[in-house]
């Protein structure tokens, strides 16, 4: 009954994560057809494939050096079996369970528990520990925490979330200059533009100045959901959702928060080092921890 919940789980995050995109995708189409309607097709058609490009460039760079980036930004290092022999064991196990390639290890100088998980794919894959939550938590804690992050690994969230990423960054950039265009004269004349429905003008300037703000809504969730993807393939790993359960209280119940708390990369922690006070749920990059928790205590109910 456990094993049907946790893939029930998966299937259910991972149908929500392609709907997502499949938003994101939709919004981007918006884009196009509002700065089509408003400037013309002439006019704004070089638009299109500058916004093409960008993505472009932006998923491929974010996502073949990811792992770099990352290790500079939260300033983890990367160490050999001889510096901690135990972690090594211990994600061998949930290596030999899930069937994936061995994951550089680094660790991240820090007061607070987190990890994270980052590379372009499951061969060039690297998981970080805080020295923090190697203090704190015990063998079976740390098992949910490593298999949390190879989950992260198997389930290519770096692509996804570089794609959902660079895509919003597009619409913010093309948005943008769109919304200066038309308040400073650019796109049609003003003899073609009267010539145009009103309404359809109207919704095109709303879709430009909305379209951003959608964007980084719809990020946010995708983010969610690969959490909670997470999650659900830990426990298909490990085959012990209490492990992964009693990690997340471990985390709730400690207030400290990563000194490398930028923006930029509060996606990749298992838990975000952003404060819940200061981050709207719609744009948190997590579910709430308490929500996890209880999630994984229903799986735990549903297997015993």
């Amino acid at each position: 009954m456990s094993g049907q919940n946790f893939r029930q789980a998966q299937v259910a995050n991972r149908n929500k994560t392609y709907l997502l995109l499949g938003s994101m995708a939709i919004l981007t189409a918006l884009v196009a057809y509002a700065a089509m309607t408003y400037f013309g097709v002439g006019t704004s058609s070089f638009i299109v494939p500058i916004a093409v490009g960008i993505s472009l460039i932006g998923v491929w760079g974010s996502y073949y050096g990811s792992d770099k980036l990352v290790l500079v930004m939260t300033g983890a290092k990367v160490i050999e079996r001889e510096e901690n022999p135990n972690l090594f064991n211990l994600v061998e196990e949930v290596i030999a369970a899930s069937g994936l390639p061995m994951p550089k290890i680094a660790i991240v100088v820090d007061s607070a528990p987190n990890a994270f998980a980052t590379g372009r794919d499951p061969e060039h894959s690297l998981i970080a520990f805080t020295t923090r939550i190697l203090e704190v938590m015990d063998r079976d804690e740390l098992q949910g925490v490593v298999a949390h992050e190879m989950s992260h690994v198997a389930n290519r969230d770096t692509l996804v979330s570089a794609v959902a990423a660079t895509t919003a960054g597009a619409i913010a950039i093309v948005s943008d200059v769109l919304t200066r265009m038309m308040w400073f004269g650019g796109g049609r004349d003003r003899d073609n533009r009267g010539n145009s429905n009103p309404l359809a003008l109207v919704a095109s300037l709303l879709i430009l100045i909305l379209a951003p703000i959608a964007a980084v809504l719809i990020k946010s969730a995708i983010s969610r959901k690969r959490e909670s993807l997470a999650d659900a393939t830990a426990v298909s790993f490990t085959r012990n959702p209490a492990g992964l359960r009693k990690a997340l209280e471990v985390l709730a119940s400690d207030s400290t928060v990563v000194h490398q708390k930028s923006n930029a990369v509060a996606h990749i922690w298992i838990e975000s080092p952003l404060s819940a006070d200061n981050v709207s749920k719609l744009f948190s990059t997590h579910p709430p921890i308490q929500e996890r928790i209880e999630t994984l205590r229903a799986m735990e109910s549903l297997g015993s």
